[in-house]
């Protein structure tokens, strides 16, 4: 107890050498006597209606030394002079409001304990407290208003604002707004000043937010500009849908003004938003997709404390992977990427944005059996999220070998190391190009669907393990040999397949982008071509709740919304850089490219398709798996095919297994050098 009390007491004696040091302490220390003397003065003033004889002035100031005795250092030891009170806050007055009753009460109990109250009215007491709170509250927020009003604390009151502020409207009254304008009016060195809001609610006509005034209707956005003189507009609102943000932007743009907008949803929900992420606007703010619902505890369940491995981690949807996993705390995360560059940069990502994160690095391609063997002997992950594949659809069309080593049997080696090592879940990444596929990178895709489902719990049975042997002979050993293919396996196989994900390396916004840059032309390849659009958080979130759904075998599809004009998105991306499609910037048809189609599907012709308990994903109802021994035939074949770089008869069998697939036999029949060196589309 002693010892306690002596640390406390050690630890008070320093933080007071600390204050003694600073002259602002002593300013505001002298600024608060000065105070709770004016308030017992001016409590017993009132109370004897400012009729005070030389008897009861006198007795004031005696009692004076000892309010003095207990009030201030009551005022230390709640912390008052240790807050940074430029930043006032409802804590700090409600802070204040307690110091002062426990100080009066303490007072009020020396009293009673001493004399009983001789001589003194209960009354002034209670005056004083009401005085004290009132006073040393004021004396907090005057110092707020100073430095929001004069200064930014370099010095006390040294001056150092902007030389010249923007007048910014913002659309929004809400939560973001008012966030907003709270930042604002806290740092002066912002370099905005808030003449006005705008909301689509007519009723908020007239009041007031944070003192900034609602000056009308967004529908009259224009007229409000030209009253209020402003020079930015900023988008403060979460627009519901896409339309709704689309409207928005086009008042902006008719403005002729400058306009930015804030983070998304979720960034709001958490509480982060700032002036600090006001951004040009984006095509992903035009898609307007509703913030994706997740069961924390299910994907919690399977994923917190858990070793997980990403294939393709440095890609655009491995990497959001990486991110999102992240809020489940697992014990060790293994990004697995052949891309260098890629690998580095997301984990020095991870490592400087991301407090506590177990990571590996590995750099190789999955198709390694010696490193996909070393790393899961030395390292078991319980999950794995294999994202890695060629999915550039012209460029594999015309390497259609590629599509089968890195797509198709990289695939089945990791399928065969997470049964022998007792992966509990397993999620496949694959693609609405799947679906009635007319290139090669769809082909081998819905192969590898096939294969999750032959490898599912119910068809295993231990006799069907070809990618060992296949890489065995590749790699000519193992450094350890595997054990025998266990008969039965706990290891839950499924299937995510989705659309395009905004902004990846293969997406149409980064090169629309730098062709607006260059001034155009804008390549399109049809006016009619349709695909669907997510973004990479959206689909990485999805990905994870899949994950804590399957039981094996299934294969999930994320609804993806309506599908999107590339046409009509090529021309929206114009029209955010302020300048006009058509006339300013050519938009430039060049044909549909190898294994193009005009429209993507999710499904296709005999699969059913059923609801989940999750609004925004779905499962076919009745996919029936296809025999092992079946497969294992064909893929022997790939394997010859792939191994003479025969582009036509790897078409042949991929039409075999998949009988939808309509191959292009003229692209890509021999490896020549014409092939390599052919302009692209």
């Amino acid at each position: 107890m002693y010892k306690l009390f002596a640390e406390k007491a050690c630890t008070h004696l320093y933080l007071f050498k600390n204050l003694a040091q600073n002259p602002k302490f002593w300013i505001i220390l002298c600024v608060d006597v000065a105070l709770l003397a004016l308030s017992h003065l001016l409590a017993n003033a009132i109370r004897f209606e400012l009729a005070l004889s030389n008897q009861l002035l006198r007795q004031s100031l005696a009692l004076l030394p000892l309010l003095l005795l207990v009030k201030i250092p009551s005022f230390y030891i709640f912390g008052l002079y240790r807050g940074m009170w430029r930043y006032t806050s409802l804590n700090d007055i409600i802070n204040i409001l307690i110091v002062s009753l426990f100080s009066s009460s303490l007072l009020i109990s020396l009293l009673l304990f001493g004399n009983r109250f001789a001589g003194f009215s209960r009354s002034v007491f209670i005056l004083d407290c009401l005085f004290t709170f009132c006073f040393i509250t004021w004396h907090r927020v005057a110092i707020r208003y100073i430095y929001q009003r004069y200064g930014n604390g370099d010095g006390f009151l040294a001056p150092n604002m902007p030389a010249e502020k923007k007048r910014l409207l913002l659309i929004g009254s809400g939560d973001a707004a008012e966030k907003v304008l709270r930042e604002i009016s806290e740092n002066t060195l912002l370099p905005y000043m808030p003449v006005g809001l705008v909301d689509e609610d007519p009723t908020k006509i007239g009041m007031k937010l944070h003192g900034v005034p609602v000056v009308g209707c967004v529908e009259d956005l224009n007229n409000h500009v030209l009253r209020t003189h402003a020079q930015e507009i900023l988008i403060a609102t979460v627009a519901g849908n896409r339309e709704q943000m689309r409207r928005f932007v086009t008042l902006c743009q008719q403005t002729q003004l400058p306009f930015k907008v804030l983070p998304n949803m979720g960034e709001l929900l958490n509480g982060q938003v700032s002036v600090k992420g006001i951004r040009d606007i984006s095509y992903k703010d035009l898609l307007g997709r509703d913030e994706v619902r997740l069961d924390q505890d299910k994907i919690g369940g399977y994923l917190t404390d858990k070793t997980i491995l990403i294939t393709g981690a440095g890609g655009s949807i491995g990497s959001e992977l990486c991110r999102q996993s992240l809020r489940f705390a697992p014990g060790l995360i293994i990004l697995l990427d052949s891309s260098e560059e890629n690998l580095y940069n997301v984990q020095m990502e991870l490592r400087h944005e991301y407090e506590n994160v177990k990571t590996l690095a590995v750099l190789g391609k999955v198709q390694d059996l010696r490193l996909i063997d070393s790393v899961f002997r030395q390292h078991h992950p319980s999950v794995v999220f294999h994202t890695a594949a060629y999915k550039h659809v012209p460029l594999v069309e015309r390497n259609p070998w590629q599509a089968v080593y890195n797509n198709i049997f990289a695939t089945q080696l990791l399928m065969e190391a997470s049964i022998l090592h007792g992966v509990e879940r397993f999620v496949l990444v694959s693609t609405d190009k799947a679906v009635r596929p007319t290139n090669v990178m769809g082909a081998s895709k819905r192969v590898t669907e096939l294969l999750m489902l032959a490898y599912s719990r119910h068809c295993w049975d231990g006799t069907f393990s070809p990618a060992w042997l296949r890489a065995q002979q590749d790699a000519d050993a193992c450094a350890h040999e595997p054990c025998p293919m266990p008969t039965s396996h706990r290891t839950r196989f499924m299937g995510v397949r989705f659309g395009n994900v905004l902004g990846s390396s293969g997406s149409v916004i980064p090169l629309f982008k730098r062709q607006i840059e260059k001034g155009g032309p804008v390549t399109v390849t049809h006016p009619d071509v349709t695909r669907y659009f997510m973004s990479a958080e959206e689909a990485a979130q999805l990905i994870l709740q899949t994950g804590s759904m399957g039981e094996g075998g299934e294969i999930f599809i994320l609804k993806m919304g309506d599908p999107i004009k590339i046409d009509q998105m090529a021309r929206e991306l114009i029209r955010l850089t302020g300048r006009q499609p058509d006339r300013e910037i050519e938009i430039r048809y060049v044909g549909l490219r190898a294994g193009e189609k005009l429209y993507e599907e999710l499904i296709t012709e005999g699969e059913g398709i059923c609801d989940t308990d999750h609004e925004k994903i779905m499962v076919l109802c009745s996919e029936a798996a296809i025999a092992c021994t079946i497969l294992s035939s064909q893929l022997e074949l790939l394997a010859q095919h792939a191994h003479d770089l025969d582009s036509a008869n790897i078409k042949k069998v991929l039409q075999a297994i998949v009988p939808e697939y309509h191959p292009d036999y003229s692209i890509g029949t021999t490896p020549n050098l014409a092939q390599y060196t052919q302009a692209p589309n």
